[in-house]
């Protein structure tokens, strides 16, 4: 009860006069608007932000096969082949913190239509997940080839704008064969424009199409074969040197070799079940480290890697993307933090100077209130109670005026903003808090004034 009469002491008090309370709480209105404001337009732009990194791939984790070596001979990496599309099933099934992940077939080579010719600086033979791993989901054109299409090995592909304008001079190339390596793909889709990624690389100079269809009918092996037979020509550990030849007849050649035109007219086509990588990509940034645990343990398992024996296989991720990203949230976050102290300060200050004017101005009722039987911490409390009301009135004034104003700002400007109710919480307690701060100071000088001055103060 005391409770009760105390608060409803303070709001008489402040309601005598109503337009220095308004004045007064003006201080903290503007403060905690501001720091509603720019808290959901930060928020807003960090998520913008976080979108386009990762767009980039800045969760992706990139999966290459590992190196062999013979006779303290080292290959190179990604002369094992082991990864298998099979991996990249099990990694999208069984790893709980991996959200998307695609095999990777890779090839250079030359494409023609018409006329025209270019050797793309990306052609990737892979999944309709390679679209998810990489935020591609949007096409400028057309539609993504399916699993069906990687099942029968499918003659399609997706093309990205730098082919558009170097192949088609910016007309649509939907339905049109290009050939790749003189085979002939038709164009379902055209890619999103990306433009350039962190390192300056042209994301738009690329061709998707089905792994099975680049493997076994453009490049017919894999990147690896390069390595391993390059491998078998220096690896000297199976040849014998021998000083006497017993059988000098066996270097004469029973069949006649084939021509290069009868080589070309019947290839022999090799069908690895490897690729070159897998890509993935973590659930989000924080789940990095997780997933890359996670991919880790499974592929041990599957390769069949007992325990001490290195991996035959490779984990990257883009740390300097992630390091980068989190650096400039963590900036502006306490960009924003400063910027909201300083103005609660400005608030609190304007709080502590209209509540000491009050107790000057209310000297007489203090002393009469003494006299008459009020303590030093009734009259505390009195003056305490005040100034939070005038401190949360005005927090709830500020909440609505920065939630209007971040709403004012994306209509207007069509900048991002993100509601953020740990900045509503926050301004609550930090107005509660501020009033407490500021406001125990005259209520203190209030509450130790002397009955016999105050009664006489004129």
């Amino acid at each position: 009860m005391r409770s009760v009469r105390t608060f409803m002491t303070a709001f008489r008090a402040i309601r005598r006069n109503i337009m220095r309370a308004v004045l007064t709480t003006l201080g903290i209105v503007i403060g905690v608007g501001a720091v509603i404001a720019m808290m959901e337009i930060g928020k807003g732009s960090s998520t913008a932000i976080q979108q386009s990194v990762a767009s980039m791939g800045a969760n992706n984790l990139l999966i290459f096969p590992g190196t062999a070596s013979s006779a303290g001979v080292s290959f190179g990496s990604g002369s094992i082949m082991t990864l298998t599309p099979q991996d990249a099933e099990a990694i999208l099934r069984d790893c709980p913190a991996v959200g998307t992940a695609a095999p990777i077939v890779r090839v250079r080579t030359q494409v023609i239509y018409g006329g025209r010719n270019w050797v793309p600086q990306t052609i990737y033979g892979t999944t309709p997940m390679y679209l998810d791993v990489r935020d591609w989901n949007t096409l400028a054109e057309g539609e993504p080839f399916t699993d069906r299409d990687v099942r029968n090995g499918s003659k399609v592909c997706l093309i990205g704008q730098t082919l558009v304008r170097q192949l088609f001079d910016e007309q649509s190339p939907l339905d049109k064969e290009i050939r790749i390596n003189n085979v002939s793909f038709r164009v379902v889709g055209v890619l999103s424009r990306k433009g350039a990624n962190m390192m300056g690389s042209d994301q738009d100079d690329i061709i998707l199409a089905p792994w099975t269809a680049i493997k076994y009918r453009v490049s017919g092996s894999s990147a690896q074969s390069v390595n391993q037979s390059a491998a078998a020509k220096t690896d000297t550990s199976q040849q014998v040197n021998s000083l006497n030849n017993l059988y000098p007849s066996s270097g004469v050649q029973l069949y006649p070799a084939p021509s290069p035109t009868q080589a070309a007219d019947t290839p022999l086509p090799v069908r690895f079940t490897n690729v070159d990588q897998i890509v993935a990509a973590a659930r989000s940034t924080a789940q990095i480290p997780m997933a890359v645990e996670q991919i880790t343990d499974l592929l041990r398992e599957r390769h069949r890697i007992r325990a001490g024996q290195p991996d035959d296989f490779i984990i990257r991720d883009l740390t300097e993307l992630t390091s980068a990203l989190s650096g400039t949230s963590a900036l502006m976050t306490k960009l924003l933090l400063c910027v909201a102290l300083i103005s609660l300060v400005v608030g609190g200050v304007g709080i502590m100077n209209i509540m000491l004017v009050s107790v000057t101005e209310r000297t007489r009722e203090i002393g009469l209130r003494m006299a008459v039987g009020a303590r030093g911490s009734d009259i505390l409390r009195q003056f305490l109670t005040e100034a939070v009301v005038l401190c949360l009135a005005g927090g709830a004034l500020g909440i609505l005026l920065g939630w209007g104003s971040s709403r004012l700002v994306t209509m207007l400007l069509r900048w991002p903003t993100e509601s953020s109710p740990e900045a509503i919480l926050a301004a609550v307690a930090v107005s509660f808090f501020v009033g407490v701060v500021f406001g125990f100071y005259p209520a203190w000088k209030a509450s130790r004034l002397d009955p016999i001055e105050a009664l006489r103060y004129e």
